[in-house]
Protein backbone atom coordinates (compact mmCIF):
# COMPACT_ATOMS: atom_id res chain seq x y z
CA UNK A 1 0.00 0.00 0.00
CA UNK A 2 1.20 3.56 -0.83
CA UNK A 3 1.06 6.59 1.16
CA UNK A 4 0.21 9.38 -0.32
CA UNK A 5 -1.79 12.87 1.25
CA UNK A 6 -5.71 12.58 1.71
CA UNK A 7 -7.43 14.19 -1.83
CA UNK A 8 -4.93 12.97 -3.82
CA UNK A 9 -5.41 9.04 -4.39
CA UNK A 10 -5.94 7.91 -7.86
CA UNK A 11 -9.47 6.14 -8.07
CA UNK A 12 -11.01 3.67 -10.48
CA UNK A 13 -14.04 5.14 -9.49
CA UNK A 14 -14.52 8.22 -12.51
CA UNK A 15 -17.23 10.82 -13.35
CA UNK A 16 -17.17 9.62 -16.81
CA UNK A 17 -18.40 6.10 -15.49
CA UNK A 18 -20.59 6.98 -13.00
CA UNK A 19 -22.44 9.51 -15.62
CA UNK A 20 -22.40 6.15 -18.13
CA UNK A 21 -23.55 3.41 -15.43
CA UNK A 22 -26.78 4.84 -13.90
CA UNK A 23 -30.27 4.27 -14.89
CA UNK A 24 -33.37 5.48 -12.36
CA UNK A 25 -35.90 3.09 -10.97
CA UNK A 26 -39.37 3.99 -10.24
CA UNK A 27 -43.07 3.37 -10.31
CA UNK A 28 -43.53 -0.34 -9.64
CA UNK A 29 -46.71 -2.78 -10.40
CA UNK A 30 -47.43 -5.97 -9.68
CA UNK A 31 -49.76 -7.62 -12.26
CA UNK A 32 -50.70 -11.20 -11.24
CA UNK A 33 -47.25 -12.82 -11.96
CA UNK A 34 -45.78 -9.89 -13.48
CA UNK A 35 -44.10 -7.17 -11.83
CA UNK A 36 -43.64 -3.88 -14.15
CA UNK A 37 -41.11 -0.78 -13.68
CA UNK A 38 -40.22 2.55 -15.15
CA UNK A 39 -36.34 2.64 -15.41
CA UNK A 40 -34.50 5.94 -17.10
CA UNK A 41 -32.16 4.96 -19.94
CA UNK A 42 -29.01 7.62 -19.90
CA UNK A 43 -28.04 6.34 -23.24
CA UNK A 44 -31.14 7.29 -24.50
CA UNK A 45 -31.11 10.97 -23.31
CA UNK A 46 -33.01 9.73 -20.25
CA UNK A 47 -35.82 8.16 -21.84
CA UNK A 48 -38.03 6.23 -19.61
CA UNK A 49 -39.31 3.16 -20.54
CA UNK A 50 -41.66 0.78 -18.82
CA UNK A 51 -39.96 -3.12 -18.07
CA UNK A 52 -41.90 -6.53 -17.52
CA UNK A 53 -40.62 -9.71 -15.77
CA UNK A 54 -41.88 -12.72 -14.99
CA UNK A 55 -40.81 -16.18 -13.15
CA UNK A 56 -41.60 -18.04 -16.71
CA UNK A 57 -38.44 -16.14 -17.77
CA UNK A 58 -39.70 -13.24 -19.77
CA UNK A 59 -38.30 -9.54 -19.44
CA UNK A 60 -38.76 -7.25 -21.56
CA UNK A 61 -39.31 -3.75 -22.71
CA UNK A 62 -42.98 -2.91 -22.94
CA UNK A 63 -42.84 1.04 -24.39
CA UNK A 64 -40.40 1.07 -27.68
CA UNK A 65 -39.21 4.28 -28.75
CA UNK A 66 -39.61 7.53 -28.78
CA UNK A 67 -42.35 6.94 -25.85
CA UNK A 68 -40.95 8.37 -22.89
CA UNK A 69 -43.18 7.44 -20.19
CA UNK A 70 -43.19 10.37 -17.44
CA UNK A 71 -45.95 12.68 -16.04
CA UNK A 72 -45.77 16.28 -15.49
CA UNK A 73 -48.83 16.52 -13.05
CA UNK A 74 -47.54 18.62 -10.14
CA UNK A 75 -44.36 19.59 -12.14
CA UNK A 76 -42.72 16.85 -10.26
CA UNK A 77 -44.59 13.78 -11.64
CA UNK A 78 -45.00 10.37 -11.01
CA UNK A 79 -47.42 7.66 -10.84
CA UNK A 80 -47.16 8.03 -14.81
CA UNK A 81 -47.73 3.72 -15.48
CA UNK A 82 -50.85 1.01 -14.58
CA UNK A 83 -51.30 -2.33 -15.17
CA UNK A 84 -54.57 -4.33 -15.17
CA UNK A 85 -54.17 -8.03 -16.51
CA UNK A 86 -51.78 -7.11 -18.67
CA UNK A 87 -53.17 -4.20 -20.23
CA UNK A 88 -50.59 -1.13 -19.71
CA UNK A 89 -51.43 2.75 -19.38
CA UNK A 90 -49.25 5.45 -19.31
CA UNK A 91 -48.81 8.71 -19.54
CA UNK A 92 -46.20 9.98 -22.80
CA UNK A 93 -44.18 13.53 -22.24
CA UNK A 94 -43.79 14.45 -25.62
CA UNK A 95 -47.29 15.08 -25.55
CA UNK A 96 -48.92 14.54 -22.14
CA UNK A 97 -51.32 11.87 -23.28
CA UNK A 98 -52.43 8.63 -21.84
CA UNK A 99 -51.86 5.66 -23.71
CA UNK A 100 -53.04 1.92 -23.59
CA UNK A 101 -51.26 -0.86 -24.44
CA UNK A 102 -53.80 -3.89 -24.68
CA UNK A 103 -51.80 -7.91 -24.68
CA UNK A 104 -49.76 -8.30 -27.58
CA UNK A 105 -50.36 -5.04 -28.69
CA UNK A 106 -48.94 -1.74 -29.84
CA UNK A 107 -49.46 1.93 -27.61
CA UNK A 108 -52.57 3.46 -29.01
CA UNK A 109 -53.42 6.95 -27.40
CA UNK A 110 -56.67 7.66 -25.33
CA UNK A 111 -56.37 11.16 -24.25
CA UNK A 112 -56.26 14.36 -26.82
CA UNK A 113 -56.54 17.16 -24.40
CA UNK A 114 -54.10 19.73 -24.29
CA UNK A 115 -52.53 21.75 -21.51
CA UNK A 116 -53.64 18.90 -19.04
CA UNK A 117 -51.62 16.62 -16.99
CA UNK A 118 -52.10 13.44 -16.17
CA UNK A 119 -51.09 11.14 -12.58
CA UNK A 120 -52.31 8.14 -10.59
CA UNK A 121 -54.57 6.40 -12.57
CA UNK A 122 -56.73 3.11 -11.52
CA UNK A 123 -58.69 1.06 -13.39
CA UNK A 124 -62.40 0.80 -12.65
CA UNK A 125 -63.38 -2.54 -14.54
CA UNK A 126 -66.85 -2.79 -13.87
CA UNK A 127 -67.31 0.61 -15.97
CA UNK A 128 -64.73 0.58 -18.01
CA UNK A 129 -62.86 3.42 -17.31
CA UNK A 130 -59.71 5.05 -15.81
CA UNK A 131 -59.94 7.27 -12.65
CA UNK A 132 -57.28 9.64 -12.79
CA UNK A 133 -55.62 13.14 -11.37
CA UNK A 134 -56.10 15.91 -13.79
CA UNK A 135 -54.30 18.88 -13.70
CA UNK A 136 -55.56 21.69 -16.36
CA UNK A 137 -53.38 24.75 -16.96
CA UNK A 138 -54.25 27.91 -17.86
CA UNK A 139 -52.57 30.81 -20.44
CA UNK A 140 -53.38 33.87 -18.18
CA UNK A 141 -51.45 33.89 -14.70
CA UNK A 142 -54.39 31.79 -13.13
CA UNK A 143 -52.91 28.56 -11.28
CA UNK A 144 -53.28 25.67 -12.36
CA UNK A 145 -56.42 23.78 -11.42
CA UNK A 146 -56.93 19.92 -10.22
CA UNK A 147 -59.53 17.75 -10.31
CA UNK A 148 -59.85 13.77 -9.87
CA UNK A 149 -61.37 12.77 -13.32
CA UNK A 150 -62.36 9.66 -15.19
CA UNK A 151 -61.50 8.53 -19.10
CA UNK A 152 -63.62 6.09 -20.80
CA UNK A 153 -62.11 3.47 -22.51
CA UNK A 154 -65.24 2.89 -24.58
CA UNK A 155 -64.74 4.60 -27.61
CA UNK A 156 -62.22 6.81 -29.48
CA UNK A 157 -59.99 8.47 -27.91
CA UNK A 158 -61.26 11.38 -26.16
CA UNK A 159 -61.76 13.99 -23.10
CA UNK A 160 -61.55 13.46 -19.16
CA UNK A 161 -64.78 14.21 -17.33
CA UNK A 162 -64.86 15.84 -13.75
CA UNK A 163 -65.46 13.07 -11.02
CA UNK A 164 -64.07 15.19 -7.74
CA UNK A 165 -62.95 18.94 -7.69
CA UNK A 166 -62.66 21.91 -5.42
CA UNK A 167 -59.68 21.33 -3.97
CA UNK A 168 -56.24 22.62 -5.03
CA UNK A 169 -54.31 19.15 -5.15
CA UNK A 170 -55.85 15.80 -5.64
CA UNK A 171 -53.63 12.27 -4.89
CA UNK A 172 -53.70 8.46 -4.48
CA UNK A 173 -57.44 7.13 -5.54
CA UNK A 174 -57.75 4.05 -5.18
CA UNK A 175 -61.12 1.84 -5.44
CA UNK A 176 -62.46 -0.67 -3.25
CA UNK A 177 -61.88 -4.81 -3.63
CA UNK A 178 -65.19 -4.77 -4.64
CA UNK A 179 -65.82 -1.47 -7.23
CA UNK A 180 -68.68 0.47 -4.58
CA UNK A 181 -66.13 2.88 -2.82
CA UNK A 182 -63.57 5.16 -3.70
CA UNK A 183 -60.83 7.02 -1.50
CA UNK A 184 -59.06 10.16 -2.20
CA UNK A 185 -56.23 12.34 -0.76
CA UNK A 186 -56.80 16.12 -1.00
CA UNK A 187 -55.40 19.24 0.18
CA UNK A 188 -55.16 23.08 -0.50
CA UNK A 189 -52.48 25.94 -0.73
CA UNK A 190 -50.06 26.77 1.41
CA UNK A 191 -50.27 23.49 2.51
CA UNK A 192 -47.65 20.37 1.69
CA UNK A 193 -49.18 16.46 1.53
CA UNK A 194 -46.50 16.41 4.38
CA UNK A 195 -47.87 19.13 6.66
CA UNK A 196 -51.76 18.05 6.22
CA UNK A 197 -53.76 15.97 4.26
CA UNK A 198 -57.60 14.93 3.77
CA UNK A 199 -58.60 11.65 3.75
CA UNK A 200 -62.14 11.16 1.81
CA UNK A 201 -64.27 8.35 1.36
CA UNK A 202 -67.61 8.31 -1.00
CA UNK A 203 -70.01 5.48 -2.16
CA UNK A 204 -70.46 5.06 -6.54
CA UNK A 205 -73.68 5.06 -7.58
CA UNK A 206 -74.96 3.53 -10.71
CA UNK A 207 -74.37 5.87 -12.73
CA UNK A 208 -70.65 5.71 -11.68
CA UNK A 209 -70.91 9.25 -10.07
CA UNK A 210 -70.08 9.61 -6.26
CA UNK A 211 -72.15 9.53 -3.52
CA UNK A 212 -72.15 10.46 0.41
CA UNK A 213 -68.44 11.74 0.43
CA UNK A 214 -67.21 11.51 4.43
CA UNK A 215 -63.58 13.47 5.13
CA UNK A 216 -62.84 10.31 7.38
CA UNK A 217 -59.29 11.14 8.19
CA UNK A 218 -56.73 14.15 8.41
CA UNK A 219 -56.42 17.88 8.26
CA UNK A 220 -54.05 20.88 8.49
CA UNK A 221 -52.24 19.23 11.37
CA UNK A 222 -51.91 15.27 10.21
CA UNK A 223 -50.74 14.15 6.97
CA UNK A 224 -52.24 11.08 5.55
CA UNK A 225 -50.14 9.23 3.21
CA UNK A 226 -51.04 6.11 0.59
CA UNK A 227 -54.37 4.89 1.14
CA UNK A 228 -55.04 1.44 0.24
CA UNK A 229 -58.10 -0.94 0.13
CA UNK A 230 -57.68 -4.60 2.43
CA UNK A 231 -59.89 -7.49 0.96
CA UNK A 232 -61.80 -7.29 3.44
CA UNK A 233 -63.23 -3.55 2.96
CA UNK A 234 -60.95 -2.37 5.22
CA UNK A 235 -59.20 0.93 4.35
CA UNK A 236 -55.40 1.25 5.25
CA UNK A 237 -53.09 4.50 5.41
CA UNK A 238 -50.18 5.99 6.96
CA UNK A 239 -50.76 8.74 9.62
CA UNK A 240 -48.95 10.66 12.15
CA UNK A 241 -52.07 11.44 13.77
CA UNK A 242 -51.20 10.27 17.07
CA UNK A 243 -48.12 10.44 18.58
CA UNK A 244 -46.15 12.15 15.69
CA UNK A 245 -44.97 9.36 13.64
CA UNK A 246 -46.46 8.18 10.69
CA UNK A 247 -47.61 4.65 11.57
CA UNK A 248 -50.03 2.09 9.63
CA UNK A 249 -54.16 2.72 10.45
CA UNK A 250 -57.31 0.98 9.79
CA UNK A 251 -60.61 2.14 9.33
CA UNK A 252 -63.48 0.09 9.13
CA UNK A 253 -66.34 2.23 8.38
CA UNK A 254 -67.18 3.05 11.60
CA UNK A 255 -63.67 4.02 13.63
CA UNK A 256 -60.43 4.24 13.15
CA UNK A 257 -57.93 2.38 15.15
CA UNK A 258 -53.86 1.76 14.51
CA UNK A 259 -52.43 -1.03 13.18
CA UNK A 260 -49.08 -0.66 14.57
CA UNK A 261 -47.68 2.00 16.70
CA UNK A 262 -43.73 2.67 16.73
CA UNK A 263 -41.58 5.08 16.62
CA UNK A 264 -40.76 4.65 12.86
CA UNK A 265 -42.10 5.70 9.35
CA UNK A 266 -44.08 4.28 7.32
CA UNK A 267 -44.29 6.60 4.84
CA UNK A 268 -42.16 9.36 2.96
CA UNK A 269 -42.95 12.80 2.35
CA UNK A 270 -45.18 13.06 -1.15
CA UNK A 271 -43.11 15.01 -3.64
CA UNK A 272 -44.28 12.80 -6.30
CA UNK A 273 -47.37 10.53 -7.40
CA UNK A 274 -47.03 7.20 -6.84
CA UNK A 275 -45.29 6.56 -3.93
CA UNK A 276 -45.53 3.07 -1.85
CA UNK A 277 -44.37 1.98 1.67
CA UNK A 278 -46.47 -0.96 1.77
CA UNK A 279 -49.09 -3.37 -0.13
CA UNK A 280 -51.71 -5.44 1.46
CA UNK A 281 -51.18 -9.01 0.77
CA UNK A 282 -54.19 -10.57 2.40
CA UNK A 283 -56.23 -9.99 5.85
CA UNK A 284 -53.71 -11.42 7.91
CA UNK A 285 -50.53 -10.33 5.88
CA UNK A 286 -49.50 -6.04 5.00
CA UNK A 287 -45.60 -6.06 3.78
CA UNK A 288 -44.20 -2.50 4.99
CA UNK A 289 -41.49 -0.64 4.91
CA UNK A 290 -39.93 1.65 7.63
CA UNK A 291 -37.45 3.81 8.86
CA UNK A 292 -35.97 4.35 12.19
CA UNK A 293 -32.54 5.61 13.13
CA UNK A 294 -32.23 6.49 9.29
CA UNK A 295 -32.11 2.80 8.14
CA UNK A 296 -35.00 1.29 6.68
CA UNK A 297 -36.24 -1.85 7.40
CA UNK A 298 -39.14 -4.19 6.19
CA UNK A 299 -41.20 -6.45 8.28
CA UNK A 300 -44.92 -8.11 7.76
CA UNK A 301 -47.40 -7.02 9.80
CA UNK A 302 -50.72 -9.12 10.86
CA UNK A 303 -53.01 -6.45 11.34
CA UNK A 304 -55.60 -7.83 13.23
CA UNK A 305 -52.94 -8.73 15.86
CA UNK A 306 -50.76 -5.73 15.45
CA UNK A 307 -47.80 -8.14 15.13
CA UNK A 308 -44.99 -7.06 13.14
CA UNK A 309 -42.24 -9.51 11.85
CA UNK A 310 -39.28 -8.17 11.48
CA UNK A 311 -37.43 -9.77 7.63
CA UNK A 312 -33.47 -10.39 7.68
CA UNK A 313 -32.67 -8.35 4.46
CA UNK A 314 -29.74 -6.93 3.29
CA UNK A 315 -30.72 -3.11 2.87
CA UNK A 316 -30.85 0.23 4.73
CA UNK A 317 -32.80 1.07 1.87
CA UNK A 318 -36.38 0.39 0.70
CA UNK A 319 -38.55 1.89 -1.26
CA UNK A 320 -41.37 1.36 -4.25
CA UNK A 321 -42.94 -1.95 -2.23
CA UNK A 322 -45.80 -3.62 -3.83
CA UNK A 323 -47.29 -7.29 -4.16
CA UNK A 324 -49.82 -9.82 -4.94
CA UNK A 325 -50.29 -12.88 -3.78
CA UNK A 326 -47.25 -13.85 -2.00
CA UNK A 327 -44.74 -12.20 -4.01
CA UNK A 328 -43.32 -8.53 -2.81
CA UNK A 329 -41.48 -6.20 -5.37
CA UNK A 330 -39.10 -3.18 -4.20
CA UNK A 331 -36.29 -1.18 -4.92
CA UNK A 332 -33.62 -1.78 -2.28
CA UNK A 333 -30.42 -0.44 -1.93
CA UNK A 334 -27.21 -1.58 0.69
CA UNK A 335 -24.14 0.57 1.81
CA UNK A 336 -22.04 -2.29 -0.81
CA UNK A 337 -25.18 -2.01 -3.47
CA UNK A 338 -26.89 0.23 -4.96
CA UNK A 339 -30.50 0.39 -6.15
CA UNK A 340 -31.81 -2.75 -8.08
CA UNK A 341 -35.45 -4.09 -8.16
CA UNK A 342 -35.93 -7.09 -6.08
CA UNK A 343 -38.70 -9.48 -5.68
CA UNK A 344 -39.21 -11.62 -2.19
CA UNK A 345 -41.36 -15.00 -2.26
CA UNK A 346 -42.89 -16.10 0.51
CA UNK A 347 -43.17 -18.01 3.33
CA UNK A 348 -39.51 -19.34 1.66
CA UNK A 349 -38.23 -15.83 1.93
CA UNK A 350 -36.51 -16.11 -1.49
CA UNK A 351 -35.14 -13.06 -3.04
CA UNK A 352 -34.21 -12.08 -6.54
CA UNK A 353 -32.84 -9.32 -8.18
CA UNK A 354 -34.57 -7.85 -11.12
CA UNK A 355 -32.58 -5.30 -12.72
CA UNK A 356 -29.85 -3.07 -11.36
CA UNK A 357 -29.45 0.68 -11.81
CA UNK A 358 -26.37 0.30 -12.06
CA UNK A 359 -24.10 -2.58 -14.30
CA UNK A 360 -20.66 -0.84 -13.13
CA UNK A 361 -19.10 -3.25 -10.89
CA UNK A 362 -16.40 -1.55 -8.17
CA UNK A 363 -14.62 -3.76 -5.64
CA UNK A 364 -15.24 -3.51 -2.58
CA UNK A 365 -11.57 -2.49 -1.28
CA UNK A 366 -12.79 1.14 -2.59
CA UNK A 367 -16.06 1.55 -0.99
CA UNK A 368 -16.36 3.18 2.03
CA UNK A 369 -19.00 1.73 4.95
CA UNK A 370 -21.02 4.66 6.04
CA UNK A 371 -21.64 5.19 9.76
CA UNK A 372 -24.60 6.51 11.50
CA UNK A 373 -23.69 9.27 13.60
CA UNK A 374 -25.64 11.82 15.99
CA UNK A 375 -24.83 15.12 17.15
CA UNK A 376 -26.10 17.61 18.94
CA UNK A 377 -26.94 21.32 17.13
CA UNK A 378 -28.51 24.20 19.43
CA UNK A 379 -29.39 21.75 21.85
CA UNK A 380 -30.97 19.24 19.83
CA UNK A 381 -29.72 15.95 18.51
CA UNK A 382 -28.97 15.64 14.46
CA UNK A 383 -28.24 12.82 12.58
CA UNK A 384 -26.12 11.41 9.32
CA UNK A 385 -23.62 8.74 7.88
CA UNK A 386 -20.50 9.63 8.26
CA UNK A 387 -17.74 8.08 5.26
CA UNK A 388 -14.38 7.68 5.91
CA UNK A 389 -12.02 7.51 2.99
CA UNK A 390 -11.45 4.03 1.85
CA UNK A 391 -9.16 3.11 -1.09
CA UNK A 392 -7.53 -0.34 -0.80
CA UNK A 393 -3.78 1.16 -2.39
CA UNK A 394 -3.39 4.16 -0.66
CA UNK A 395 -2.76 5.53 3.14
CA UNK A 396 -2.23 8.84 4.03
CA UNK A 397 0.68 10.39 6.54
CA UNK A 398 -0.18 8.93 9.55
CA UNK A 399 -0.30 12.85 11.14
CA UNK A 400 -2.79 14.28 8.44
CA UNK A 401 -6.61 14.11 8.80
CA UNK A 402 -8.64 14.51 5.78
CA UNK A 403 -10.82 16.96 3.99
CA UNK A 404 -14.66 16.69 5.03
CA UNK A 405 -17.08 17.40 2.58
CA UNK A 406 -20.79 17.96 3.81
CA UNK A 407 -23.43 16.46 1.64
CA UNK A 408 -26.87 18.35 1.68
CA UNK A 409 -29.90 16.68 0.58
CA UNK A 410 -32.75 18.12 -0.77
CA UNK A 411 -36.06 19.07 0.19
CA UNK A 412 -35.79 20.03 2.22
CA UNK A 413 -37.99 17.36 3.70
CA UNK A 414 -36.06 14.30 1.99
CA UNK A 415 -33.52 12.55 3.88
CA UNK A 416 -29.88 10.90 3.45
CA UNK A 417 -29.46 7.04 3.41
CA UNK A 418 -26.93 4.69 3.88
CA UNK A 419 -27.76 2.98 0.16
CA UNK A 420 -24.44 2.95 -2.12
CA UNK A 421 -24.05 6.28 -4.04
CA UNK A 422 -21.07 6.15 -6.20
CA UNK A 423 -21.28 10.19 -5.89
CA UNK A 424 -19.99 9.44 -2.66
CA UNK A 425 -17.81 6.77 -3.04
CA UNK A 426 -16.04 9.17 -5.86
CA UNK A 427 -14.91 11.30 -3.52
CA UNK A 428 -14.09 8.30 -0.36
CA UNK A 429 -11.85 6.50 -2.84
CA UNK A 430 -9.52 9.63 -3.62
CA UNK A 431 -9.14 10.34 0.38
CA UNK A 432 -12.15 12.47 1.05
CA UNK A 433 -14.12 12.05 3.98
CA UNK A 434 -18.05 12.70 3.48
CA UNK A 435 -20.78 13.92 6.37
CA UNK A 436 -24.11 13.09 4.64
CA UNK A 437 -26.18 15.38 7.06
CA UNK A 438 -30.11 14.37 7.77
CA UNK A 439 -30.78 18.09 9.00
CA UNK A 440 -33.48 19.30 11.34
CA UNK A 441 -36.38 19.79 8.52
CA UNK A 442 -35.37 15.75 7.22
CA UNK A 443 -38.60 13.23 7.02
CA UNK A 444 -37.86 9.53 8.92
CA UNK A 445 -37.34 11.11 12.35
CA UNK A 446 -41.10 12.10 13.48
CA UNK A 447 -43.34 15.02 12.41
CA UNK A 448 -41.09 17.09 15.26
CA UNK A 449 -37.94 16.50 13.83
CA UNK A 450 -39.53 17.37 10.17
CA UNK A 451 -41.41 20.85 11.55
CA UNK A 452 -38.26 22.08 13.47
CA UNK A 453 -37.29 23.83 10.17
CA UNK A 454 -40.36 25.76 9.40
CA UNK A 455 -39.56 29.46 10.00
CA UNK A 456 -35.83 28.66 10.34
CA UNK A 457 -34.76 27.40 6.82
CA UNK A 458 -31.30 28.69 5.93
CA UNK A 459 -30.90 28.69 9.36
CA UNK A 460 -31.28 25.66 11.43
CA UNK A 461 -30.39 23.67 8.40
CA UNK A 462 -26.85 25.79 8.17
CA UNK A 463 -26.45 25.67 11.86
CA UNK A 464 -26.76 21.68 11.77
CA UNK A 465 -23.99 21.18 8.96
CA UNK A 466 -21.22 23.46 10.75
CA UNK A 467 -21.82 21.83 14.09
CA UNK A 468 -21.79 18.11 12.45
CA UNK A 469 -18.41 19.16 10.75
CA UNK A 470 -16.65 21.00 13.39
CA UNK A 471 -17.90 17.64 15.42
CA UNK A 472 -15.69 15.69 13.42
CA UNK A 473 -12.98 17.84 13.04
CA UNK A 474 -12.87 17.93 16.98
CA UNK A 475 -13.07 14.12 16.83
CA UNK A 476 -9.89 14.07 15.05
CA UNK A 477 -11.72 12.70 11.73
CA UNK A 478 -11.38 15.64 9.96
CA UNK A 479 -9.20 18.33 9.14
CA UNK A 480 -10.59 22.01 10.30
CA UNK A 481 -8.92 24.04 7.74
CA UNK A 482 -10.64 21.43 4.54
CA UNK A 483 -13.70 21.42 5.30
CA UNK A 484 -16.31 21.79 1.85
CA UNK A 485 -20.46 21.90 1.90
CA UNK A 486 -22.09 20.69 -1.65
CA UNK A 487 -25.95 20.77 -2.25
CA UNK A 488 -28.62 20.61 -4.97
CA UNK A 489 -32.11 22.05 -4.95
CA UNK A 490 -32.89 23.10 -1.34
CA UNK A 491 -29.64 21.64 -0.91
CA UNK A 492 -28.14 23.99 -2.88
CA UNK A 493 -29.62 26.91 -1.12
CA UNK A 494 -28.39 26.06 2.39
CA UNK A 495 -24.79 25.45 0.95
CA UNK A 496 -25.25 29.22 -0.05
CA UNK A 497 -26.11 30.04 3.12
CA UNK A 498 -23.31 28.17 4.51
CA UNK A 499 -20.78 29.83 2.58
CA UNK A 500 -22.77 33.21 3.48
CA UNK A 501 -23.04 33.60 6.67
CA UNK A 502 -20.51 31.08 8.44
CA UNK A 503 -16.61 31.09 7.86
CA UNK A 504 -16.56 27.31 8.67
CA UNK A 505 -16.38 26.30 5.33
CA UNK A 506 -13.15 26.69 2.50
CA UNK A 507 -15.41 26.21 -0.67
CA UNK A 508 -18.87 24.79 -1.59
CA UNK A 509 -20.71 23.67 -4.48
CA UNK A 510 -24.79 24.77 -5.12
CA UNK A 511 -26.06 22.30 -7.69
CA UNK A 512 -29.20 23.75 -9.04
CA UNK A 513 -29.77 25.64 -5.80
CA UNK A 514 -32.37 27.99 -4.45
CA UNK A 515 -31.01 31.18 -4.26
CA UNK A 516 -34.29 33.75 -3.74
CA UNK A 517 -36.94 32.47 -1.24
CA UNK A 518 -39.79 34.86 -2.95
CA UNK A 519 -39.30 34.00 -6.08
CA UNK A 520 -39.11 29.98 -4.89
CA UNK A 521 -42.26 30.87 -3.32
CA UNK A 522 -43.84 33.05 -6.08
CA UNK A 523 -43.25 30.67 -8.62
CA UNK A 524 -43.16 26.91 -7.67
Amino acid sequence: MKTLPYGTWPSPITADLIAAAGRRLGDIAVDGDSVYWIESRPEQEGRNTIMMWNPGGEFREVTPPPFNVRSRAHEYGGGAMAVYGGRVFFVNDADRQIYHIPPGGSPQALTSESDTAYADMILDPARQRLILVQEHYFDDSRPPRDMLAVLSLRGRPGYCEPLVSGNDFYASPALSRDGRQLCWLSWDHPAMPWNGTELWVAEIGDDGQLRRRRRIAGGAQESVFQPQWGTDGTLYFASDRREGWWNLHAWDGHTIRPVLEMAAEFALPQWVFGMSTYCILNERCIAAAYTREGRWEMGLIDPQRGDLEALALPFSYITQVRGAGERIAFVGAAPDAAEAVYTLELPSQHLQMLRKSSDLEVDAGYISTPQAVSFESDGEEVHGFFYPPSNRDFSAPEDEKPPLIVFIHGGPTAAANSGLDLRKQFWTSRGFAVLDVNYRGSTGYGRAYRESLNGRWGVADVQDCVNGARRLAAQQQADPERLLIRGGSAGGFTALAALTFHDCFRAGASYYGISDLEALEQET
